[in-house]
């Protein structure tokens, strides 16, 4: 069948395809003119200095070129050649795109002139929206084209260096050059080239004038109208939302300004008709910038004045230009607050009303498109004019602070599109099936005339609805409607046009039942694009600073709290930025979408983790005032009661009770715990407003951004709980800090009550991190700190005699002196502060305690080896030696003072890691009782005979859980590993033997010392000696003034740890040091000098200290080398003359 004309010209197919094209080629030119405005991104030869020359000879021949005679000017050119037709080789033919996107307007614009096409966008929206979709891309492309400040240097770089690597020109250079010179002043040249087309431009523009006109209004005459309300009638509110213009009612307004103000732009002689001035004075009264393509725009009122001041006759347009651009500046930024004020509440009440009931979403499905659409337009508007307008009075005019909540909403409506898709495929299938297929065979029966060609389109539209079926719908079965929707574009092309045999514009009843039928098929086959449509806010990505700035806001806001997940959520939409034509942008629109997405969340966790924090922090307060330190104040005032009332004095503030700040008399007043409540109570409605979004691919967990805030900031909270100081060395006490802690895990814990966080990950993440030297960033912890402090402060001062280990109390004690350390020992070292210090760090940390305590013992073990090769053949001498040769070799030994210091250090070192160690089993049988059992069990079957690594393993495992050893694992490796290079291990054995000799003939000197006498006072009890069985004497744990009573356990642990690494029989070296000990303190009591043995009796009790404290050593072993008479006579005179009692006269 032979077709007309105008079906041949296919109107239709081309306009979707220029346009299409034509964004692509604007979306090229774009990314051009910013990848050459930006120093990072511009082509490197562009700031190349040598370049310089030859650019500006390129600007200034433009167009010009002749490379053969120009070389001296081409010379960086000629040499760069390659890389230059490489590199712009993209924009070059952008160019040429945009050459060829030129002619093919010109030639379809003056087809559609020709054929005289009618435009209505109430009757024919797609052909209208086409037409003026073209003449809006068009003018775009044209004023961005000059705005691109380097499209001269670009083209001609690109020619010259074409030219020279082929020897000819290239060939749309000429024309594209032409081009560019036409369009350096544009707003002369467009008015020029769209003279011909006024009428039709201006015919579809005045079309506008309805459903533009309703857009404009104000909020107030919406609350009359009760626009977008559900709430009238019980009998209306089922009856679906419909009109003769679907399309037009969510058509939006940024787009109308856009297509009004631009196409009189280059059509300013439509201004002489009034309709056209009418409409033309609106739109400008409703902006200050109108979009070009995503943040490029145009200062509407200065752009209009810049074209009507240059042409004739115009005079009464500018002045109507001016007084639009007072008003706009005047009533603008107020219209545009008031409309956002009505739709956060409007769109508040429509969006609980659909979740309630959501059937109300297929009759109402209309409402809710034109409702995104509106909250679309003005988020656009306030982001546009706030990036683009610098020059106000008052900056506050293009700020709201309420804003998320309007981008909440829209994604509420959009999310609820979205998760009720099958209800509205089901009542829309029903709907075309059943009524709008009723209606458009009613309306091509009540034509008078219809074609054959028409008449065969529409049957097959009517056949194609009614063929729908809820079979379909049940069975998840996918419909296509694009076909449809594409005939009907072509079908409004044909009779569109003059003489047409079936004119549209005659019988508009075919065009309002398509308009229906276009959007029932839409909801039923592409709701997704009807939704990008109306509420995508992709072009948001290229506004970053507004967006920052109303995210800004909106955390200043309390209120508004709840709504800020909305700008993360914002951020998914910018994966729709990206154009097929323009690939190369994908990384950066990637980078830049995950950056806000990153700075939101990372701002929403910032604000979240220090209210969590701060709140923490209260409670670590109100856990602070019931510590028992602070009950001292309350049992006196208590004391005070029941004496007669005295006078208060001066200074002595009254202190409440711990719980009084939860007794309120006005429930009005509120407190900061109150307020960081309802702040954590928002942020939680924020964060758990999604489990997850999507950006670019990539899927962001909003909680997550709060554990991980969270994590960091309990840990740097923690570590400051201590407070500790490295310059006084001071610390808090382990269990305050363990009650602080205590105060912030509950809170935390709640938290998870609020936010869908995994608390228990979350803890477990931040308290071993503790029990580390370093945190996740680097930072000490508290096992560092406590540590450095308890070896640096605590066992220092013991080292100096400052502080005394007292066995009855299990603890270190300061001596009361002048210079006493700024701490009280006690209350760092007892056993419920080491239990506290285990909870704290836990087995990792104490095994970290343990590795540095036992490096200080082996550094000391180092020193004694030194001192014991510088005596060796003396030390050989004594240990070979008869009892009556001694006296004479004594004499020679050096440093034997010395020997006993150090050996006392290590003895308060290994006294306190012991008690450290007791704290650990007590916490771990605490938390494990079911693991502790099993090792202790293991440690209990370790035998002589067993196998020495094998013995070592358990060990080792034992001593990880508190349990006491009979050899330290961590000793025995610390002094494994201090073995001086290039000794033999027979040199190094027998250096550790002497060590023994060295310590026992030693052990004489300490008597003189008056410091070594024995004192009760740091014993708990002294137990009675049974005459009856005089070797059970209970395991006694005297103390002296000096320490000397940590010399047996370094004595017992050392030796067992020295033979351990040898391989040797510790139980042997033990007796042979028992033995020498035992003959220096025999022959120490025929001592004639009585200083010398003052403290003789002291000193005997040290030998029943050491085979206390040795499970290798027994009494028995004792009583054959030193009679036990003179053990039980110097327990009775130590314990007859006490220190501090005054001898009797």
């Amino acid at each position: 069948m032979s077709l007309p004309s105008v079906y041949g010209d296919k109107l239709a197919e081309k306009l979707t395809l220029l346009n299409e094209r034509g964004r692509g080629v604007l979306v090229r030119l774009y990314n051009i003119k910013k990848t050459c405005s930006d120093p990072r991104t511009r082509p490197p030869f562009l700031g190349d200095k040598a370049m310089e020359a030859s650019a500006k000879f390129i600007q200034k021949k433009f167009p010009h070129l002749d490379v053969r005679s120009s070389t001296q000017h081409l010379g960086p050119v000629h040499r760069d050649k390659g890389d230059i037709v490489r590199v712009l080789a993209p924009f070059y033919h952008t160019f040429l795109d945009l050459l060829e996107f030129r002619d093919h307007v010109y030639e379809l614009l003056n087809t559609i002139d020709a054929s005289q096409c009618y435009f209505d966008i109430h009757i024919n929206y797609d052909f209208t929206k086409g037409y003026l979709d073209l003449v809006v891309t068009y003018v775009s492309l044209v004023l961005l084209l000059a705005r691109t400040e380097e499209r001269r240097l670009l083209l001609g770089l690109y020619q010259c260096a074409h030219e020279m690597s082929h020897g000819a020109s290239e060939p749309g250079f000429a024309r594209l050059a032409q081009m560019v010179l036409e369009y350096e002043h544009p707003l002369k040249k467009l008015p020029e080239e769209f003279g011909p087309h006024t009428k039709a431009v201006s015919s579809a523009l005045l079309s506008l004038r309805a459903p533009f006109t309703r857009r404009c209004q104000d909020a107030e005459q919406w609350r009359r109208e009760q626009f977008l309300s559900l709430l009238g009638p019980a009998g209306d509110m089922l009856n679906p939302a419909t009109c003769d213009s679907m399309s037009c009612e969510y058509l939006s307004l940024e787009v109308m300004e856009r297509w009004i103000i631009l196409g009189f732009l280059v059509c300013p002689g439509a201004l002489a008709a009034p309709p056209c001035q009418e409409l033309w004075r609106q739109a400008l009264q409703g902006s200050l910038f109108v979009p070009l393509v995503r943040d490029e725009a145009i200062a509407v009122h200065k752009v209009t004045e810049e074209l009507l001041g240059g042409l004739k006759g115009y005079g009464k347009r500018v002045a109507d230009v001016k007084e639009c651009r007072d008003h706009a500046v005047a009533h603008s930024p107020a219209l545009h607050r008031g409309r956002r004020s009505f739709l956060r509440g409007a769109v508040r009440e429509l969006a609980a009303l659909l979740e309630d009931q959501p059937g109300l979403l297929g009759p109402k499905a209309l409402l809710v498109f034109v409702a995104l659409s509106l909250c679309r337009d003005e988020v656009s508007w306030l982001s546009r004019h706030a990036e683009h307008v610098t020059k106000t009075k008052s900056l506050e005019d293009f700020a709201d602070s309420h804003i998320a909540e309007l981008l909440f909403l829209l994604e509420q409506l959009r999310a609820l599109v979205l998760r009720h898709l099958r209800l509205l495929r089901r009542y829309h299938r029903h709907y075309l099936a059943r009524f709008d297929a009723l209606v458009l065979s009613d309306v091509i029966q009540e034509l008078s005339v219809c074609p054959e060609e028409e008449s065969v389109i529409l049957s097959s539209f009517v056949a194609s609805l009614s063929a729908l079926s809820a079979k379909e719908v049940d069975d998840k079965e996918q419909f296509d409607f694009t076909a449809l929707r594409l005939d009907w574009f072509r079908l409004q092309a044909y009779t569109s046009v003059a003489k047409a045999p079936l004119p549209l514009v005659s019988n508009a009843d075919i065009g309002h039942a398509m308009n229906l039928v276009v959007f029932h098929t839409l909801l039923l086959d592409r709701p997704e694009e009807l939704l990008d449509e109306t509420s995508d806010l992709s072009h948001l990505c290229f506004y970053p600073r507004p967006l920052e700035r109303m995210f800004s806001q909106t955390l200043e806001d309390p209120s508004m709290l709840r709504f800020s997940i909305a700008f993360p959520l914002l951020c998914a939409h910018f994966s729709r930025c990206p154009h097929p034509m323009c690939p190369e942008e994908y990384p950066q629109l990637e980078a830049v979408a995950l950056g806000l997405c990153h700075k939101f969340l990372e701002e929403l966790a910032r604000v979240g983790s220090g209210c969590v924090l701060d709140a923490c922090a209260e409670q670590h307060n109100l856990s602070q005032q019931l510590l028992p330190k602070h009950c001292a104040a309350t049992i006196s005032r208590a004391r005070v009661k029941k004496t007669p009332k005295q006078p208060p004095r001066k200074g002595d503030p009254d202190r409440d009770k711990p719980g009084t700040e939860s007794q309120r008399r006005d429930r009005t007043l509120t407190t900061n715990m109150d307020k960081l409540h309802l702040t954590l109570a928002e942020l939680s409605l924020s964060l758990n407003h999604v489990p997850k979004l999507t950006v670019f691919g990539h899927t962001v967990t909003p909680a997550e951004y709060l554990s991980s805030h969270l994590e960091t900031r309990l840990t740097r909270a923690i570590v400051a709980m201590a407070g500790y100081s490295q310059a006084t060395h001071e610390v808090a006490r382990p269990s305050e800090v363990l009650a602080g802690l205590g105060a912030y895990m509950g809170l935390v814990q709640r938290l998870g009550q609020l936010v869908a966080l995994d608390t228990g990950r979350l803890l477990r993440s931040v308290l071993l991190q503790q029990c580390h030297p370093r945190d996740g960033g680097g930072q000490p912890t508290l096992t560092a700190i406590y540590t450095e402090w308890y070896l640096e402060a605590l066992l220092r001062q013991a080292s100096t005699g400052a502080v005394l280990l007292s066995p009855a109390l299990q603890a270190f004690t300061t001596v009361p002196r002048e210079e006493q350390p700024p701490f009280s020992a006690a209350e760092f070292s007892d056993v419920s502060e080491l239990r506290a210090l285990a909870e704290l760090i836990g087995p990792y940390g104490m095994k970290f305690l343990s590795e540095n305590l036992m490096w200080h013992v082996g550094s000391q073990v180092t020193e004694l080896k030194k001192l014991v090769a510088e005596n060796m053949d003396t030390l050989v001498q004594l240990r070979c030696c008869r009892p009556e040769q001694r006296p004479a070799l004594l004499p020679r030994l050096t440093s034997a003072e010395n020997v006993l210091k150090r050996m006392t250090i290590i003895g308060e070192i290994l006294s306190f890691r012991a008690m450290a160690q007791q704290g650990l089993r007590e916490v771990f049988s605490q938390h494990c009782p079911f693991l502790m059992g099993p090792i202790e069990t293991l440690a209990d079957v370790v035998t002589p005979d067993t196998d020495i690594q094998v013995t070592l393993s358990i060990f080792e495992l034992a001593s990880a859980a508190g349990i006491p050893c009979e050899v330290d694992p961590a000793l025995v490796t610390a002094l494994a590993g201090n073995r001086k290079e290039g000794s033999s291990p027979e040199e190094d054995y027998k250096v550790s033997c002497l060590l023994l000799v060295f310590v026992a003939v030693s052990l004489p000197l300490m008597a003189a010392d008056p410091a070594s006498l024995y004192n009760p006072e740091l014993d708990a009890c002294v137990p009675s000696l049974s005459p009856h069985c005089p070797l059970a004497v209970p395991s006694l744990s005297p103390g002296y003034n000096n320490n000397l009573h940590c010399l047996a356990k370094a004595i017992v642990q050392v030796s067992a740890a020295l033979f351990t690494v040898h391989n040797k029989n510790i139980e042997s070296h033990l007796k042979e040091f028992l033995l020498l000990a035992s003959l220096s303190l025999l022959q120490l009591a025929q001592e004639p000098d009585k200083t010398r043995a003052r403290n003789y009796d002291s000193i005997v009790l040290l030998l029943h200290l050491i085979v206390s404290e040795s499970s290798f050593l027994t009494l028995d072993m004792l009583e054959s080398c030193f009679p036990y008479v003179l053990l039980r006579n110097a327990f009775r005179q130590v314990c007859r003359d006490p220190p501090g009692r005054t001898p009797p006269h």
